[in-house]
């Protein structure tokens, strides 16, 4: 097998969580930056916005380094979907298709199934939820919890701060209630 086919396979729990756990003391030995992906819209406005609003007055450029970390996420993603994407379709299982096919959702050749995520999807009532209010419901939950899962449950967890084990609790309970209670409403809408 070629470092290619291995790159385009899924990696499992014991390789990619110890990388995604190795950025924490890197980051924090390489410049003491703390890792988190929200913080960075806050510097994108800041940068961008010349208004007079005291939320977005401080010295964005000293978080310069999380722009190029995001620029560099987007690429990666781009470079990932486009050179490096396995043609297969996206293995699930099978009682778990059985039960999407319940709610009309049988197109899983993409990363996400089109029947919820696409431009079509966003003018019916489900995909209006799932896009739309969804996202708004992730970029409320990141400002009120002071910073995203990543920033919680992977730095904030590392460094023992008490807020990020209550934060990632929470995110867990409510991804729990989401899948179980809410998102089954939502799928048969």
């Amino acid at each position: 097998m070629s470092i290619l086919e291995i790159i385009k396979e899924p990696w499992p729990w014991y390789v990619a969580g110890p990388l995604i756990g190795l950025t924490v003391p890197i980051l924090l030995i390489i410049g003491n930056k703390s890792f988190g992906i929200s913080s960075s819209l806050r510097h994108i406005c800041a940068a961008c916005i010349p208004a007079n609003i005291s939320f977005f007055k401080y010295d964005w450029k000293k978080e310069s380094w999380n722009l190029f970390f995001v620029l560099g996420i987007f690429f990666g993603g781009f470079i990932a979907a486009h050179f490096l994407s396995n043609p297969n379709p996206v293995e699930i299982a099978p009682e778990l298709s059985e039960k999407l096919a319940t709610y009309g959702i049988t197109d899983h050749s993409g990363l996400v199934p089109a029947q919820l995520f696409s431009w079509e999807s966003l003018l019916t009532l489900r995909g209006f939820i799932m896009i739309v209010v969804g996202g708004f419901l992730v970029g409320f939950g990141t400002r009120y919890a002071g910073g995203c899962t990543s920033g919680h449950a992977i730095m904030g967890l590392s460094n023992l701060q008490w807020p990020s084990l209550v934060a990632t609790i929470c995110f867990m309970i409510g991804g729990f209630v989401m899948a179980l209670l809410i998102l089954p409403y939502i799928l048969s809408l």
